[in-house]
């Protein structure tokens, strides 16, 4: 497990476990430094000291061999297993150098020590820089507000006012040099995985060249250092891709804070003083608080980010009211009182200001106004997947294959914005869409084309691959397997609507064009994915743990252009499972019933399109009985009928089975096997269970039906019409 990405929605709520994550970030920061510092100094060792060479060489490849990279992530790439192995590798190589040495080791100086020394002092060294920065704004931000807050409410508003004014800077400027600190840890941690491990292998290289029986173990050495030079190359471009990906969310989180704030768990969390009374009598002391309102649970955890600490054990109450407390019943400002159930007497709060009491009181139901701000801004795009669409895009193909497949960087240069978006507002006019002409003119160049390409895919209002099935691909690709891999991804693909994979399909069989011409035009099929990614697998939520995995999007689309074949043109040989069939739920346990996997699934025959429209009315119309007589007839009878396959490729002899048509009435069914919920939305039943008024849900791989008067989800695959 490596370490867990800083969001810098968590800067503004500085709370106790983004605190103790950023300590996890530094922490392996200096542990970096302290490595690099000793490996610079072994490195000289072993340029200096003949005599001591063998013992140098071994200490220093111990060294490599006890350190271990910490990726940012919950899994890694094949490009960063590659880098973290790199090391026990470099190592493995040293000992047996140490049997056969025979000359001194020249230009090790410039190629490893160099480099070293640049990144420890210019990347490593700015980083303590910014957490010196960060700890003295964090001391002079909590002091200032704890100075404001001891403010006597009688003081005028004049001075009130402008102290409030004072804060509001302090605390900006604070919020401004978190973002910045936590932006550069993150930064340095991905430099690390290049820029650290290259100059070792240039120094590797270097000694191949002074040893004979280097020479030997070079050849044997010279497959793993072309995919490592691969990998490092890939982790390169992916670190460009993904640090202006996080500098833009940073810019977004200076502009607009509150637009950006996770979703959290909790109605409302963050700090408030507590007032306590001690035998001497009353302070106020700092607590990082939570409220959750469905159980009232009220957490305190007294903590002061100056000290670094907690200062107390966490208590937990249950709510009974809240009440805002009079400014002329109390010294301080901001406060309000909090009665719990289960401790007695009043708890009193003093919030961090006005605006922070009034959210508080309304999370807690308290006097104050309650309205919701949260509101839904996204817009759809204008782009859509019907005959134009796929009329711009087989138009910007034919323009890119016929005139410039051999362009370097192809699909990497961008085109100027102006020329795309006429270009763009061209192609998308409904009279040039029903046009026969396939061509663009000559007179828009390439660049223009394919960024004009690109963009009108991330016009769709959703990525091609869809929202829902994003994670799930993100998965397929962390698979440690490569064949569990492409049959995961295939699955997938099939699972998608039938546009978004048919233009899919005609997008990647146009990619692996491309690619096969990458000796020309310089796009190999990893550059293609670093391209193409973001475009058609963006994240719902854009967030620094989103932006860490576009390295995964990547290689979903290496896959999807080297397999495009067999993913497109054949069926998934395993059917999907339960689990597969709704991303967000989980398989609770081991020991559950088997998966939907080891059971066949149920073909629905669908009333036959050839039907007279005044036959489905009279189903329709008619009553529950006569629905269900006519129902059955209709399926008795459409058995010898040939289903509706409307596949995009008749060549393709593929059984694919039906959903029921839209027009099909609610209908009884009757349970195969037993199913335990794993969602709220879903039931649970044994085999033998009949279910009312089934009919086809939003969800694909999902119907909906009553069971004992609850309506809810069940799989198609577990149930036969009756």
């Amino acid at each position: 497990m490596g370490l867990p990405a800083l969001e810098f929605s968590d800067c503004c709520l500085d709370s106790p476990h983004f605190r103790e994550t950023l300590k996890s970030h530094e922490a392996e920061l200096d542990k970096t430094n302290k490595f690099i510092k000793e490996l610079i100094k072994d490195g000289k060792s072993l340029i200096s000291a003949l005599k001591n060479l063998s013992s140098a060489k071994r200490k220093f490849a111990d060294s490599l061999n006890e350190f271990k990279f910490q990726c940012i992530g919950d899994a890694e790439t094949d490009d960063e297993m590659c880098i973290a192995r790199s090391l026990q590798e470099f190592a493995t190589v040293l000992r047996n150098l140490e049997d056969e040495r025979s000359r001194m080791i020249e230009n090790a100086s410039e190629v490893l020590i160099t480099p070293l020394e640049k990144f420890r002092k210019e990347q490593i060294g700015a980083a303590r820089e910014a957490k010196k920065k960060y700890d003295k704004e964090t001391e002079k931000y909590c002091g200032t507000l704890e100075k404001h807050l001891n403010l006597s409410s009688k003081k005028k508003e004049s001075q009130l006012q402008e102290a409030d004014s004072q804060v509001d800077l302090v605390r900006q400027h604070f919020y401004e040099v978190s973002l910045e600190y936590v932006f550069k840890v993150q930064e340095v941690q991905e430099r690390k995985m290049f820029e650290f491990v290259e100059p070792l292998l240039a120094f590797l290289q270097g000694l191949f060249t002074f040893y004979h029986h280097g020479y030997e173990l070079a050849k044997d050495f010279g497959d793993f250092k072309t995919q490592l030079t691969i990998s490092i190359q890939n982790t390169r471009n992916r670190f460009e891709g993904t640090r202006s990906e996080v500098e833009s969310l940073m810019k977004k989180m200076k502009e607009n804070p509150l637009e950006h704030k996770t979703i959290s768990p909790y109605t409302m969390e963050g700090y408030l003083y507590v007032q306590e009374k001690r035998h001497f009598g009353t302070s106020w002391v700092k607590h990082y608080c939570t409220y959750q309102r469905d159980s009232k649970q009220i957490t305190m955890v007294p903590f002061d980010q100056k000290s670094g600490g907690k200062g107390g054990e966490d208590e937990s109450v249950t709510l009974k009211s809240c009440t805002r407390r009079k400014t002329d019943s109390i010294e301080k400002r901001f406060c309000f009182d909090v009665e719990a159930v289960d401790r007695p007497g009043v708890i009193t709060m003093q919030a961090l200001s006005e605006e922070d009491r009034r959210l508080w009181m309304e999370a807690m139901d308290g006097r104050e106004p309650v309205y919701n701000s949260n509101k839904d801004s996204q817009s759809e795009g204008t782009a859509q997947l019907d005959s134009i669409g796929f009329s711009i895009i087989r138009k910007c193909i034919h323009a890119v294959e016929t005139r410039g497949i051999n362009e370097q960087g192809l699909y990497r240069i961008v085109g100027v914005n102006s020329r795309v978006q006429k270009l763009l507002s061209v192609l998308m006019d409904p009279k040039a869409a029903s046009e026969t002409e396939t061509d663009i003119c000559a007179e828009w160049e390439i660049k223009t084309v394919t960024s004009a390409l690109k963009t009108y895919l991330r016009m769709l209002p959703g990525p091609l691959m869809m929202y829902q099935f994003q994670r799930s691909f993100i998965k397929a690709a962390k698979l440690e397997n490569q064949e569990t891999r492409v049959s995961e991804i295939h699955s997938l693909v099939h699972r998608l609507p039938e546009k978004n994979r048919q233009m899919l399909q005609l997008l990647m069989n146009h990619l692996a064009n491309v690619a096969n011409n990458h000796k020309q035009n310089l796009m190999t099929v990893a550059n293609l994915g670093v391209v193409f990614g973001p475009t058609l697998l963006r994240p719902q939520e854009e967030t620094v743990a989103a932006i860490m995995d576009i390295k995964f999007q990547n290689i979903v689309i290496e896959i999807l252009i080297e397999n495009h074949e067999k993913i497109f043109n054949t069926v998934p040989d395993v059917p999907l499972t339960n689990a597969q069939l709704h991303l967000s739920r989980k398989k609770s346990s081991d020991s559950k019933p088997p998966s939907c996997s080891e059971r066949p699934l149920t073909l629905f025959h669908a009333v036959p399109s050839t039907e007279k429209q005044e036959q489905r009315n009279s189903i329709i119309n008619s009553s529950l009985e006569s629905v269900s007589s006519s129902a059955n007839s209709i399926l008795n009878s459409s058995s010898s009928l040939q289903p509706n396959m409307n596949f995009s490729d008749p060549s393709l002899d593929v059984v694919k089975p039906t959903r029921p048509n839209s027009l099909t009435p609610f209908r009884k069914a009757k349970a195969l096997y037993a199913c335990k919920a794993e969602h709220d939305s879903e039931l649970s039943f044994t085999a033998g269970t009949v279910f009312d008024n089934v009919h086809p849900s939003q969800e694909p791989g999902w119907l909906e039906g009553t069971l004992n008067g609850k309506t809810g989800l069940i799989p198609e695959n577990y149930v036969e019409f009756l």
